[in-house]
């Protein structure tokens, strides 16, 4: 597969405005914190020194961002990795396309809903594929692999793992995730103390009074307010240009993948039939996504795996952005093609493969 030169530059764009945001948070939870390890920073520490520790600490953010968004992900949507015992067919299916592709053979898992639709998440070194029983019950062996196909340019192309980072801070604005939802109860009540303890450091420092005083109890109190007031109004300032800029990179990233995942299989066809049997499959949606960072924005198609309108109550950025382009434009294009290659090319019926 070859790379689409204009898509390759959105991604770059998008994953460096995250890491800069990442990069800003660093540096002023540092400055917060710089007072409290004064005595052990030189006073001879030079600018220069600090900004290439400014570069690490960037990508263990960055790191632990990616990492979270995806087990969030997995588990808002139920999703159980499953093995070739299980699933022996779809194993064989993803193994086949992903040797056409030149790939490593991403990880598999299955949702347990009616609603027909799939995923990816990505990861530094590794993808998971997420698909539905619903998904499996609607398509046609063709169909389905036309769909996996498409998944595994998502995979190919990178924009996979950058979308997954680039959904995490408006998801996060959205009331979405929650940063103690995930993990066990000890790692819950680690995070809660060492979010105490930078909170407690950031308010004594930002007021100018000594740690370990009533003063400072105060300062940490108001601290605590100021963030459950204002927290989310600056998050959604912040979460705004991820937002646009993750939209528009999800509506051209799923033409390019629509294109490679046919070339992968050689049956545009294929994959249009596909996208019409989901289309017509598909739960009553609104007509834009009013929410962007979640499950939504890395689907197949843009009404997620719930069936239900996931936009939570009270969202911090409540902007109404289309993070798919319209089916029929997608259906066009492969039909061009497929007449390209094989004028006498049909769409195939759709039958039931193996969902067990």
């Amino acid at each position: 597969m070859t790379r689409d030169t204009d898509l390759t530059a959105r991604i770059a764009a998008t994953l460096a405005v995250v890491l800069a945001l990442d990069a800003l948070f660093v540096a002023t939870l540092a400055s917060l914190l710089r007072p409290w390890f004064a005595p052990v920073i030189p006073e001879s520490a030079s600018l220069v020194g600090l900004l290439a520790l400014l570069v690490p600490a960037t990508a263990a953010v960055a790191w632990a961002q990616l990492r979270y968004t995806r087990k969030e992900t997995l588990a808002e949507t139920d999703a159980e990795v499953v093995d070739s015992t299980e699933y022996p067919d779809l194993h064989a299916r993803l193994g086949r396309l992903a040797q056409s592709a030149d790939l490593a053979v991403p990880t598999l898992a299955v949702a347990d809903t009616d609603v027909p639709n799939c995923f990816t998440v990505g990861g530094v070194s590794e993808a998971t594929v997420v698909v539905s029983t619903g998904l499996l019950d609607t398509l046609s062996g063709d169909e389905l692999d036309a769909v996996l196909a498409h998944e595994l340019a998502h995979v190919r192309n990178r924009d996979a793992s950058v979308m997954t980072l680039a959904t995490f801070l408006p998801a996060l604005a959205s009331k979405e995730y929650s940063l103690f939802s995930v993990g066990s109860s000890a790692l819950k009540s680690v995070g809660l103390v060492v979010a105490s303890i930078l909170g407690y450091a950031a308010s004594t420092t930002m007021i100018g009074v000594e740690p370990f005083t009533f003063a400072s109890v105060l300062a940490f109190a108001g601290f605590v307010g100021f963030s459950v007031l204002f927290g989310g109004v600056a998050l959604g300032a912040l979460a705004t240009p991820v937002v646009y800029l993750s939209a528009t990179l999800s509506r051209d990233r799923e033409f390019v993948a629509d294109r490679a995942g046919a070339l992968i299989t050689g049956k545009p066809a294929a994959m249009a039939s596909a996208l019409e049997q989901l289309d017509e499959a598909a739960p009553a949606r609104p007509d834009s996504d009013a929410r962007v960072g979640g499950v939504r924005e890395l689907c197949f198609m843009p009404h997620g795996l719930s069936g239900e309108d996931e936009d939570p109550e009270g969202a911090t950025v409540p902007l109404s952005v289309e993070t798919h382009p319209p089916t029929e434009e997608r259906i066009a294009r492969l039909r061009d093609l497929a007449a390209e290659s094989n004028p006498y090319e049909q769409p195939r019926k759709s039958r039931h493969v193996e969902t067990s």
